[in-house]
């Protein structure tokens, strides 16, 4: 009797079945990897896009190569989201084909007909342990730690991308011709700034400049909010409800103001608004006259509502004065029908009105501007684009505030931050507060 072929049967079966157990290793080995890099592509997405211009500003002020390369990445941002999306996408295709193939090592689904498993196992949980791993947890993480997350897998995260950026920047293209297209389609597709040209070019030699600039306050009136043309908190003047009448008399004649909210213990808790024609009946009254039963009912208005809105309240409830929150209920400033009006026919003076306008212009490239005024107003006095500033202002309405979210900190006084197309240098600082600012247009750019 020959053995020789059943021992080599025998040997056989071995070594395939070591084959099997090997492929299965690298199967699952594989596998973890893909599961490691889909978790890095998507915590990148968050990660470096939710980056501030401030952030942004920080890490390339360090000159250390993990911090440069992520700003390096973000220098054409749309190309490198389109590398992101595509490497990541590949990723998972991978991934699901990859658990398929294990899931089929590991598992004889047919020899038991448990057809319904199989689905439950290859559909059910690959695709759980893909949105767990690969999409929620990174993403999560990502947010809580954006600066550490796109430091630490920066390298990783351009090694993906690199490979992917011929596609991305090829797909970006495309995409900007449908959006050139789409927008051609679309007769109301225009900027403020086509339109405000439209009018410049539109309006006859008889039109005043001051003409011009009413249309184009109308134009921008729908798009314009409460913050930004309110009068900030630090401006705000208003009186404590504890004072006396006499003590009243005194500030609403020393301030000039029609209106003036009242308040408790801070500007945080106003109780209501007096009127000062309310108090002339009652001038001859003593000092202890209870001045508070004189209070009207403050109207109150969130910082993000448009003016177009606010103003049809102001007509409908026949009010001229509203206290403007912000979104923890705090007084962010106020705002008045005045200031509503001079967004559309320009600055309205009156005989109080202090004749300081918040700025100085030195020449054509060169303003000084106080801290509290607000971009917008910066940019109708520089006759610029109000979008101009929209990339570095972050949530900052002032010039002060702009000027903080670019350098990233507390400037020195004559400190020179600069930005893109402007130099800002720092004229004053008063307790860690920007009361100045010196805004230089840098030659060469575009108007």
């Amino acid at each position: 009797m020959d053995y020789y072929p059943v021992t080599d049967l025998l040997f056989s079966f071995h070594l395939l079945a070591a084959l099997q157990a090997q492929g299965t290793t690298i199967l699952i080995m594989v596998l973890l990897l893909l599961f490691f890099l889909s978790f890095v592509l998507s915590g990148a997405e968050v990660a470096f896009f939710s980056l501030t211009h401030k952030d942004i500003n920080l890490l390339r002020s360090k000159q250390i190569p993990p911090y440069q390369r992520v700003v390096d990445l973000l220098e054409e941002p749309k190309s490198f989201l389109a590398s992101l999306l595509i490497a990541n996408s590949f990723v998972n295709i991978t991934i699901i084909i990859v658990s398929n193939l294990l899931i089929d090592n590991l598992f004889n689904f047919e020899q038991y007909g448990a057809a319904w498993v199989e689905f439950i196992i290859k559909v059910v949980a690959v695709s759980f342990m893909l949105v767990l791993f690969g999409e929620v947890m990174p993403k999560v993480l990502a947010t809580q730690n954006n600066i550490r997350f796109a430091k630490d897998f920066g390298g990783i995260v351009q090694a993906m991308t690199y490979l992917c950026t011929g596609l991305g920047k090829k797909l970006v293209k495309y995409s900007d011709k449908l959006e050139r297209v789409l927008n051609n389609k679309n007769g109301n597709a225009y900027s403020l700034e086509e339109l405000d040209h439209a009018i410049d070019i539109t309006t006859d030699n008889t039109a005043s400049e001051n003409e011009k600039n009413i249309l184009k306050g109308i134009v921008k009136f729908g798009n314009t909010s409460v913050k930004q043309v309110m009068k900030t908190r630090v401006d705000v003047h208003g009186v404590e409800e504890e004072i006396s009448f006499a003590e009243l008399v005194d500030i609403v004649r020393d301030l000039n103001y029609s209106r003036l909210p009242v308040y408790k213990e801070g500007l945080d808790h106003i109780t209501g608004m007096i009127h000062t024609k309310d108090l002339l009946p009652y001038l001859d009254e003593p000092a202890n006259f209870n001045w508070k039963s004189l209070l009207r009912p403050p109207f109150f208005v969130h910082e993000q509502k448009m003016i177009e809105d606010l103003l049809q309240e102001f007509q409908m409830k026949r009010i001229h004065f509203a206290v403007v929150v912000d979104e923890f209920g705090g007084t962010s400033g106020i705002i008045t029908l005045e200031d509503i009006l001079e967004e559309v026919i320009g600055e309205i003076k009156d005989e109080f009105d202090e004749e300081d306008a918040g700025y100085k212009k030195l020449d054509e490239h060169n303003y000084i501007f106080e801290g509290k005024m607000m971009i917008n107003d910066v940019c109708k006095i520089m006759n610029i684009d109000l979008n101009t500033f929209d990339a570095q202002r972050g949530e900052s309405d002032s010039m002060a505030g702009l000027v903080l979210e670019i350098a990233g900190e507390i400037p020195q006084v004559n400190q020179v931050i600069a930005s893109d197309e402007f130099d800002f240098t720092v004229l004053e600082v008063a307790k860690n507060r920007i009361l100045k600012v010196k805004l230089t247009i840098k030659e060469g750019r575009d108007e």
